[in-house]
């Protein structure tokens, strides 16, 4: 939690009249008692009269409302530092997200990313919001009226004493209990969470398999072991108000026990003990206060430790490096590539090929033979684990990956568009383009009969995720976002599976006419697709096992033979 207070920098002057304001509040009512025992010694005891007492009571009124004013005024300031406090945090965890490579956001996962912005977050902002405005102020009267017993009666004090070091003991005894508990408990949220969103992701598969009861199960699995984790935590927790209670309770019967022996010996007088009472009664609320703050607190320490965790990740987006060496002659150079995933086997083994400028590559193999790790390596998405990939001789380590991504065009193999207008979304390759630049690349990815059938045409609407578009027309719209940035090297990883064959034809012909002549890999299952490619890469199980032309590999390459020949004779039928 240390490490997150950085992100109240800006809200320094708000961090410090909030508890300030706390604590005037807070001396005001320290005062209330002393007033009282004076309107019972002084005004009833000592026969000054209502006159007296009457403007003692108003004495408490004045106290009252400027106590509600302070009180008012540090709860706005505390507001408004643990609100910025968690916009900043939220704001650089975003970015932090942001910076982790493939392999890192792979591992931590899409549900406990989501979790750590949203429920961890805003559990870190209550924490802060109640350590501002109860931190300073519980301790403060409880020492307080201590302190204060003290100055009453050296027997009080030392009661008071006592009991608030039993006190301390419970409370910070179970705060540790709590800690790794509410982790837990967070812990078993991310999992609840991630059901959740596989479910609703895929929910029309579970209904085509009339999975439903099965996911009904595992969720309410899930839910009840977070119910239980939660119900235990919140168990553990509970007993900090009736072992509060319990101890104040023994503490004021100890008290007035006191009280009445010193009374009686004319030690002290009736208000003396009527406001030592008041004193036990203030510490038995800020006590209460003080316990709900130490568990809001054991969960925002247990959050902070979660989100620490995102910071703590080392960044794998590479930098640019001041002298880069040269790798060859060639534009693309894989050599000796191995790539795997964390915790893993190799996705890659041994990859070595190359190509030139303006070439179209074509990547073919049978599924999870490691087709989109290999293109993943050229715009630097993973790291290869040995050997090296180099662009225009510059190995991708050390050119700087916003640079190495500049380069290249990528379509990936879920066509994903954004809510807004087609023209928005064109645009995200190149801010700057004109809408005849546009509507060049929707003609080139066959797209133009999408963009004519939207009311609005460029302007049409885009759902979330592209929802009001079918799953071709997703494609084709995704390829002409890549087309407007007119990118030196464009990757189509099968991002052409959903299109019929014609418009595939029609898609790899006007890809040959660009103006541009980008190097182009096209990962597909389909032979026909890459037939014309001027090097076609075959592989399997991660290793290379063909490599050539279409021609040359029916001749030499067994695998690519009985792809083309099972997908030959499929269109023949």
């Amino acid at each position: 939690m240390r490490k997150l207070l950085k992100y109240l920098r800006h809200y320094k002057l708000e961090s410090i009249l909030a508890p300030f304001f706390k604590l005037l509040e807070a001396a005001f009512e320290l005062i209330v008692p002393l007033i009282v025992a004076s309107i019972v010694d002084d005004g009833v005891n000592g026969g000054r009269g209502a006159g007296y007492v009457v403007s003692m009571c108003l004495v408490l009124v004045g106290l009252g409302v400027v106590g509600l004013i302070s009180s008012v005024t540090a709860q706005y300031f505390a507001a408004k530092s643990a609100v910025g406090f968690s916009k900043e945090l939220r704001s650089d965890l975003f970015a932090k997200m942001q910076s982790l490579s493939y392999s890192q956001i792979d591992g931590i996962g899409t549900s406990r990313m989501i979790t750590r912005m949203t429920s961890d977050v805003n559990q870190i902002q209550s924490g802060v919001n109640m350590v501002l405005r109860l931190f300073m102020r519980s301790p403060f009267i409880v020492f307080g009226a201590m302190i204060l017993a003290f100055t009453i009666s050296v027997a009080a004090g030392t009661v008071f004493a006592i009991t608030i070091a039993v006190l301390c003991v419970v409370v910070f005894g179970i705060m540790l209990m709590t800690i790794p508990l509410y982790k837990k408990s967070q812990a078993n949220l991310d999992r609840l969470t991630a059901s959740t969103r596989q479910t609703l992701v895929g929910v029309r598969v579970l209904r085509a398999f009339c999975k439903e009861e099965e996911e009904i199960k595992t969720f309410n699995e899930r839910n009840g072991a977070l119910c239980a984790s939660q119900k235990f935590a919140g168990l553990i927790s509970a007993l900090m108000n009736p072992l509060t209670y319990a101890i104040i309770n023994v503490g004021t019967i100890i008290l007035l026990n006191t009280g009445a022996i010193e009374v009686n010996s004319g030690a002290l007088s009736q208000g003396d003990v009527i406001a030592l009472y008041n004193y036990m009664a203030q510490i038995l609320v800020e006590l209460i206060k003080l316990a709900n703050l130490i568990i809001t607190v054991t969960k925002s320490f247990a959050c902070a430790g979660r989100v620490n965790e995102v910071f703590a990740m080392p960044c794998e987006i590479s930098q640019p490096k001041e002298s880069v060496a040269a790798a060859g002659g060639h534009y693309i150079e894989f050599r000796d590539v191995c790539a795997r995933y964390t915790n893993g086997a190799n996705a890659l083994t041994d990859i070595s090929f190359t190509a030139e400028k303006g070439q179209t590559i074509g990547v073919i193999g049978g599924t999870g033979a490691g087709k989109s790790t290999l293109v993943n390596l050229i715009p630097h998405f993973y790291s290869a684990s040995e050997g090296s990939v180099s662009v225009g001789g510059m190995n991708v380590n050390d050119a700087g990956d916003e640079k190495m991504r500049n380069l290249c065009g990528v379509v990936p193999q879920r066509a994903v568009l954004f809510r807004g207008t087609i023209r928005e979304n064109m645009q995200w390759g190149n801010q700057g383009a004109t809408d005849e630049e546009i509507i060049k690349a929707i003609d080139c990815a066959c797209a133009s009969d999408v963009v004519s059938s939207k009311d609005g045409g460029l302007d049409a609407y885009v759902e979330q995720g592209g929802k009001n578009f079918s799953g071709g027309q997703r494609q084709r719209l995704t390829i002409a976002r890549a087309l407007v940035k007119r990118p030196e090297i464009l990757i189509l990883d099968d991002s052409a599976s959903a299109l019929d064959y014609a418009t595939d034809a029609r898609l790899r012909a006007n890809l040959r006419t660009l103006d541009y002549n980008p190097t182009v890999f096209i990962v597909s299952q389909r032979t026909s697709s890459i037939r014309n490619a001027d090097k076609i890469l075959v592989l399997d199980n991660g290793h290379l096992v063909g490599l050539g032309t279409h021609e040359q590999l029916l001749e030499s390459c067994e695998l690519y033979r009985e792809i083309h020949y099972s997908q030959y004779q499929k269109e023949g039928a």
